[in-house]
């Protein structure tokens, strides 16, 4: 059996994803920090039918998440899907001149080195398999810099270019890296930003394997 581990795991966008890929048979694998909110997700996905446990680890403390990762794969089967989608915390969302050297460094290690952290876990089990997908949800600020919020437009640059190389170097190993861009609120009362639509889109970048970049919208 495979699962999807979903790293920054919530009641929006993240429940939407367990129960989409649920629905295909993959066990699920949430990440996040809060164990009483995973106790939540859990259950609330185990009513649906949807076999899903809850790792609690911060994605900046990289031996909690590598160790995360390990025990989702002992307890639900070699992982096939990672997808790395943590909200960022405030602190990364200040204007440029409000922007510490501390505030980057915390924001790099949020986006950029956590996904590192979390991909050199997978990714010898996706190599052995030569299947499988690596999805990243950003903001519009990983393709246009956005001064209002320097922390995390800096941080999603780089994992949108870290995510590219690795499109560009995987992708002959039949490991699929896709970005999803979501300019806009998820949930926000449109449509096409709702959770369970961009699910449905993260699915197909999993399942069809095209370009590197989606754009929601776009």
């Amino acid at each position: 059996m495979t699962s999807i581990a979903i790293i920054g795991a919530g009641p929006g966008l993240g429940a939407a994803v367990a129960r989409r890929f649920g629905r295909e048979g993959f066990s699920v694998a949430l990440v996040s920090r809060g164990r009483d909110r995973l106790d939540r997700l859990v259950s609330g996905l185990e009513a649906v039918g949807v076999r899903a446990r809850g790792y609690a680890a911060d994605v900046r403390d990289r031996a909690a998440l590598a160790d995360a990762l390990d025990s989702a794969a002992a307890g639900l089967g070699a992982v096939e899907v990672l997808q790395y989608s943590p909200v960022p915390s405030s602190e990364f969302l200040r204007p440029v001149l409000e922007t510490t050297v501390e505030d980057l460094a915390a924001a790099v290690e949020f986006s950029v080195l956590g996904l590192a952290t979390a991909v050199a876990r997978v990714l010898p089990g996706l190599r052995e398999s030569r299947r499988g997908s690596i999805l990243l949800v950003n903001g519009a600020s990983a393709v246009t810099p956005n001064g209002a919020v320097a922390g995390t437009s800096t941080a999603f640059a780089g994992e949108s270019a870290y995510g590219a190389m690795l499109h560009d170097a995987l992708a002959p190993e039949n490991i699929h890296v896709g970005q999803l861009v979501v300019p806009g609120a998820i949930g926000g009362g449109d449509p096409v930003f709702a959770p369970e639509a961009l699910a449905e889109r993260l699915w197909r970048i999993h399942a069809e394997r095209g370009s590197y970049r989606t754009t929601v919208g776009g």
